[in-house]
């Protein structure tokens, strides 16, 4: 007689993702302090959303008023949880009629080479774990809960330009 036995595999999804709703928090909480600084009363400085709140436009007379937002916003959300690495400030600010303005989108989702570099990372440190690339996140796979948690302890050591999530873990 043949028995088919089968090994529970346990899985958790690795995505580059934020909440929301933190970040409407975090919104909200820099704006009553834009309103409240001393240093930045009597300027054009503010905050706004970008369309369907998927990233911020900072305008301020000068670099410092910008760097100040973003210095405020970056506080909140350490304070919320959420991480630096949402916030994508590669973009060099505008200057258009003596205003700076700057667009901060948030990142979100992984890339295909982000992906990538994941996956080898995983295959290369912990050959017993599965990893598939499922559009913008990736399952990691395992017999054993064990292996799981050290890959999730591998990818928090790693100092990516990208903030990850952990999510689905079965």
């Amino acid at each position: 007689m043949v028995y088919n036995i089968f090994m529970a595999q346990f899985s958790f999804d690795v995505e580059s993702t934020y909440d929301s709703g933190e970040m409407i928090n975090v919104y909200d909480q820099s704006q009553r302090e834009l309103s409240n600084r001393y240093d930045l009363k009597g300027t054009h400085t503010s905050l706004e959303w970008l369309e369907d709140k998927k990233g911020l436009k900072i305008c301020g007379d000068v670099q410092f008023h910008l760097d100040a937002v973003i210095d405020i916003l970056r506080k909140k959300a350490a304070t919320r949880g959420v991480s630096q690495k949402t916030f994508d400030v590669t973009n060099e600010p505008e200057t258009t009629n003596l205003r700076m303005i700057w667009l901060v989108p948030f990142k979100n989702g992984l890339k295909q080479e982000d992906s990538k570099k994941i996956t080898k990372l995983l295959k290369e440190k912990l050959p017993k774990i599965k990893t598939q690339i499922q559009g913008d996140s990736i399952r990691v796979m395992s017999p054993k809960k064990d292996q799981l948690q050290e890959a999730m302890q591998l990818l928090k050591t790693q100092n990516f330009d990208f903030p990850l999530s952990f999510t689905n873990f079965r």
